[in-house]
């Protein structure tokens, strides 16, 4: 026995009617959904529930999973002191999940807890599920940052701790969804939370699981998404499984995303293993990118991989463009790994003789000497997106109104210190916004008055 049935659902305290206060009956559909969900776990009589959440302690390459026989939890933080859950946990799930998932490489395990109590994203789930059924024991998992097809690896893991176990188990998935819906909502309104909401509604809707790869990480960032890795880990507990979908509502009064969707398990299907779809798909997608690369950014790539694999510097290859030889240019070379940035160095003015050498010791220094990453490993280099700024000349501003987000990047100085920011960056979207970050990378305090200068970049991606 394996999972035998996974669902998600939201985690509004609202509700709760000790909570909403008569406010809850706005999202009606979603309690008759959940009510419907819980009727349908009891059916099923699983013996564990595992419960993702992403109110549990996070790690950055963690997975933590509750330790103990039992907890608790309440509701006080949300002024209500009469709602207490306690439930008992699987111990031997637990053990055999940390045991299955430090075979697979994969960072998990029970060190680490902060809170032992119940968090509101497990006890809103559980207080529904145990109106109807409160015959099981209980697995709750926290999130990580890590990438997304090691939350999947991580679902699969699970998936297998179940049946080797012979548990009859289901799966809770709590997330709510884009969090930027309304302009009176908890983080106002963002074009890209109902955007991210029909996208993963969808998702949800059709099972297609692979949908939750694509969506694109600015996009989920700016939506202020809660629970996509949540629903990922519970991909993989279903990963080679034929399900039949179903979305039983969402709703979003109050600014919030809440859906409430279940995969009933109905055999097998080889055509179903997301990950390995996605990381085929990705390696298709990076050789194509690499085919089109222009001399630019080529030549950063091939001098990052060749000093990373040799441990030495290439010189500047005789077919480049003549621009690249004669001309003399700051530099920035960016590099990203799965949609995050994973390092960027430049040059606001030139330091080497031309914009090749620029490229060379900034591609360099991009994978080896960024300070807020660790140096790039050999393994990643596959993976890594390269994009080359070439720089015009800096020309002094007395004002912001002189400032383009997209047109322009920015440099500030105060004194010694001096910060850039480069123009037409993902999630920076206003003059101030550009000029704050610029301050804050330099070490100039927000309220500091600043000298500026702006360029204009060729992006070469």
């Amino acid at each position: 026995m394996s999972i035998i049935g996974a669902f998600i659902v939201p985690h509004p305290p609202i509700i709760l009617p000790e909570i909403g206060k008569g406010e809850e009956k706005k999202i009606q559909k979603t309690i008759d959904s959940y009510r419907l969900v819980a009727k349908r776990i009891a059916e099923l009589a699983p013996e564990t529930i595992v419960v993702t959440t992403p109110h549990s302690i996070l790690y950055a390459d963690y997975f933590h999973i509750s330790p103990g026989l039992k907890a608790e939890g309440n509701l006080r933080q949300f002024g209500v002191h009469n709602i207490i859950l306690e439930a008992n946990y699987d111990k031997e799930f637990v053990q055999k999940l940390e045991k299955n998932a430090q075979e697979e490489l994969i960072s998990a395990g029970t060190l680490g807890e902060r809170n032992p109590g119940i968090d509101h994203g497990t006890l809103i789930p559980l207080k529904f599920i145990n109106e109807f059924w409160t015959s099981y024991k209980l697995v709750r998992i926290g999130l990580s940052g890590e990438r997304l097809t090691v939350h999947y690896q991580f679902g699969k893991c699970i998936a297998k701790t179940a049946e080797q176990l012979n548990r009859r188990t289901v799966f809770i998935a709590s997330g709510d969804l884009s969090h930027r819906l309304k302009e009176d909502g908890p983080y106002g309104y963002r074009a890209e939370g109902p955007s991210f909401d029909q996208k993963v509604t969808h998702a949800m809707e059709t099972g297609n699981f692979l949908d939750f790869f694509t969506l694109d990480p600015v996009l989920c960032e700016n939506a202020g998404e809660c629970g996509l890795r949540s629903f990922v880990i519970m991909a993989g507990a279903l990963d080679g499984q034929a399900v039949r979908s179903t979305l039983h509502s969402y709703e979003g009064p109050f600014g919030v995303g809440y859906g409430v969707a279940s995969f009933e398990i109905t055999g097998k299907d080889e055509n179903r293993h997301f990950d390995k779809i996605y990381e085929q798909n990705e390696k298709q997608r990076m050789a194509e990118r690499k085919d089109h690369e222009d001399p630019y950014v080529r030549l950063a790539r091939t001098s990052l991989e060749t000093y990373l694999t040799t441990k030495k510097h290439i010189k500047p290859p005789e077919n480049l463009p003549q621009e690249m030889i004669t001309k003399r240019a700051g530099v920035f070379v960016s590099l990203k790994k799965f949609g995050q940035l994973r390092g960027c160095i430049g040059t606001i003015a030139p330091v080497t003789k031309n914009i090749a050498e620029e490229i060379i010791m900034n591609a360099i220094s991009s994978g080896t000497n960024d300070p807020r990453f660790p140096p790039v490993t050999v393994s990643e280099l596959p993976d890594l997106v390269y994009s080359v700024d070439v720089l015009s000349e800096a020309e002094s501003i007395h004002s912001p109104d002189q400032l383009d987000v997209k047109r322009y990047g920015v440099i500030v100085s105060k004194d010694y210190r001096r910060g850039l920011l480069l123009p037409n960056l993902e999630g920076i979207d206003s003059v101030e916004q550009q000029i704050s970050i610029a301050k804050q990378k330099a070490g100039i305090r927000k309220d500091e008055t600043v000298t500026m200068e702006r360029f204009e970049v060729v992006r070469h991606q």
